[in-house]
């Protein structure tokens, strides 16, 4: 069997207890450097299989020839493991094997759950995730959906917000939501949750310093009727109260 684990934001303790219990019990553990120092202390014992950044095809095309053995593999990603992460991949290279693999998918909390936790209730109404990153994606269309969520007056929560890389994609998303959104709209700001260094902040569009957002860091940025209460970021659900 071939397992896609979703680790969590990046504690242990924000981790499933299905995701403790496969990577417990699988002795082939593959990932990227980084995700695998995160739950190093669970790795003794085990053969791994690590990848740099973008080595994801390399990567999951390694622990599909070994399950194809019939070993047993887990192969971690941050987060839930089907949003932004390895399942759809290994899904697309098990479709071009000569042989059937197994893959069964193990679920994590993804940073904008994490993150709404730690802001308040921001996702409390309809809401979306876009990722800014346009290494898979070209720009055009990134923009494309961000006016059109921003136009249905969706809480966004944008994942892949800055880097080094692309230090203008954020400035340009948050111009083109301004298009149809106040200056004013809270705006909820998520950096290394669950990690040791964990920064949650809430401001307005306006007043959001671009230079404290990073890879590591997610985006919320709430609809027209999302408010502030004793510094928590609030969006309504719609009672009547």
């Amino acid at each position: 069997m071939l397992y896609v684990v979703g680790l969590g934001p990046g504690s242990q303790r924000l981790m499933t207890q299905e995701a403790i219990q496969i990577i417990k019990n699988t002795h082939t553990i593959v990932g990227y450097a980084t995700y695998v120092r995160l739950i190093e202390d669970m790795l003794e014992g085990k053969e791994l299989v690590v990848t740099g950044m973008r080595g994801e095809i390399e990567r999951c095309q390694k622990a599909i020839d070994i399950a194809v053995t019939g070993k047993d593999v887990a192969v971690i990603s941050s987060g839930d493991a089907g949003i932004y992460g390895m399942a759809g991949l290994l899904f697309e290279l098990a479709g071009k094997q000569s042989q059937h693999v197994d893959i069964k998918v193990i679920p994590g909390v993804t940073a904008s759950i994490a993150a709404a936790a730690a802001l308040g209730a921001p996702l409390m109404n309809d809401f979306c995730h876009i990722s800014l990153s346009d290494l898979m994606t070209p720009w055009e269309v990134i923009t494309k959906r961000v006016d059109a969520a921003a136009a249905a007056d969706f809480v966004i929560c944008l994942y892949n917000p800055r880097s080094k890389g692309r230090p203008n994609n954020l400035r340009e998303a948050l111009n083109i939501i301004l298009k149809y959104k106040s200056p004013d709209t809270i705006v909820g700001l998520g950096k290394d949750v669950a990690r040791p260094k964990e920064i949650d902040k809430v401001m307005t569009i306006e007043t959001l310093d671009e230079t404290e957002v990073n890879m590591t860091s997610i985006v919320i940025v709430g609809n027209k009727n999302t408010y502030v209460q004793d510094g928590r970021m609030i969006t309504p659900r719609g009672y009547t109260l």
